[in-house]
């Protein structure tokens, strides 16, 4: 660890190089020390006094005794809530903390002690969380799936070619978000693997819009896994310029991103409004600009920095149109994690009407000059 991050990690007012003013071995030596004294202290008062010997020894070890229970019990005490704490821990409540409220090697102990707690706290919570995420993204794949089959089980559609092609994106969909289990296991570590390449954004947008066309217009009453509406009246739109438009990042990545943009905007859009997703050239080669816009209530700004947080569902009380819910409140912070892995940005922008989410993506690094 460097010199900078310990000095950061340091109590206020802990000396450098383990030297305390009142450490543990400076305490016992006062105790020995102040002993000394009264013994010797008692003894010249004997002499002066001619008070019998056996008097000052009675009183001697009587005050040696109280001031070694004081010191005793100075050290004892944390040492046993530090016991309790740490068998808290050991259960799985990781909520109870240690007082720092001392300046020795105890203390020290103490901040060792909530700094574990602390990251076990969050490593828990995280461990949760992944195995939310990983959940949330697997729903969507099976309902689109279990949707088209059902169709043509029911006769609603053929088994035609295009139909089965689509059935089979889903499937090979699944597949890869299984095989992503163990990237999303390295998340905290930053290891998790980028198969960015080179493609066409008009071709590759449009794809996922008629997927999110399809789920939502076939799955009436199946749950997704970015909410469970079946909003069938909110038209997308596509925007790209210019049409031959082309971006360097992970396409399935941006498929996260970009469904649960939509599926957020839907499920907030009134009765046959209209979610657009843009798409334009960003400043670096091969980068991308993404707007995905709704007509719906928006987003009040104070909002605006808790909209990517795990689990918020936002300060709207009701989502807009039939067949909406609030949904899981993990899709938006699956898309900045998503847009995150890429070096790029996220978040709320200014919007006349609706709501209007921005996304950059940097696309090549530029080259050294």
């Amino acid at each position: 660890m460097s010199r900078g991050r310990e000095a950061a990690r340091r109590s206020p007012g802990e000396p450098w190089g383990g030297v305390r003013p009142f450490s543990i071995k400076t305490k016992l030596g006062a105790l020995v020390v102040t002993s000394v004294l009264i013994t010797t202290g008692l003894s010249v008062i004997a002499v002066h006094t001619k008070t019998e010997l056996r008097f000052i020894t009675v009183f001697s070890m009587i005050a040696t005794l109280l001031i070694t229970q004081f010191v005793a019990h100075s050290l004892t005490a944390p040492l046993d809530e530090m016991n309790a704490v740490a068998r808290s821990i050991s259960h799985g409540d990781y909520t109870r903390r240690v007082r720092e409220n001392r300046r020795d090697e105890l203390g020290d102990l103490a901040v060792t002690i909530n700094r574990m707690a602390d990251d076990l706290e969050a490593q828990d919570r995280q461990r949760k969380e992944l195995v939310a995420n990983v959940s949330h993204e697997l729903r969507t794949p099976i309902a689109g799936l279990r949707a088209v089959l059902e169709n043509i089980v029911d006769g609603v559609t053929e088994a035609d070619p295009e139909t089965m092609r689509t059935a089979l994106k889903q499937t090979e969909r699944l597949g890869r978000l299984v095989e992503t289990l163990l990237d999303l296991s390295r998340l905290d570590n930053g290891v998790v693997p980028l198969r960015k390449r080179r493609f066409e954004v008009w071709p590759y947008l449009s794809g996922v819009l008629k997927e999110a066309n399809m789920v939502a217009s076939a799955r009436a009453g199946i749950a997704s896994g970015s909410g469970s509406h079946t909003r069938k009246d909110v038209h997308l739109a596509l925007d790209v310029f210019p049409p031959d438009l082309t971006a360097h990042a992970d396409p399935e990545r941006i498929h996260q991103v970009v469904a649960n943009l939509i599926d957020n905007a839907v499920k907030h859009s009134p009765p046959h409004g209209r979610v657009t997703v843009k798409a334009r050239r960003g400043a670096l080669p091969e980068s991308l600009k993404l707007e995905v816009l709704d007509e719906g209530p928006g987003i009040p700004r104070s909002e605006w920095h808790r909209v990517f947080e795990r689990f918020n569902r936002g300060a709207v009380s009701r989502p807009h149109g039939p067949g909406s819910d609030g949904g899981t409140g993990l899709g938006l912070a699956i898309a900045r994690w998503a847009v995150d892995l890429h070096g790029g940005r996220i978040g709320v922008a200014e919007s006349e009407r609706g709501c209007r989410i921005l996304i950059t993506l940097p696309g090549l690094p530029s080259s050294p000059s």
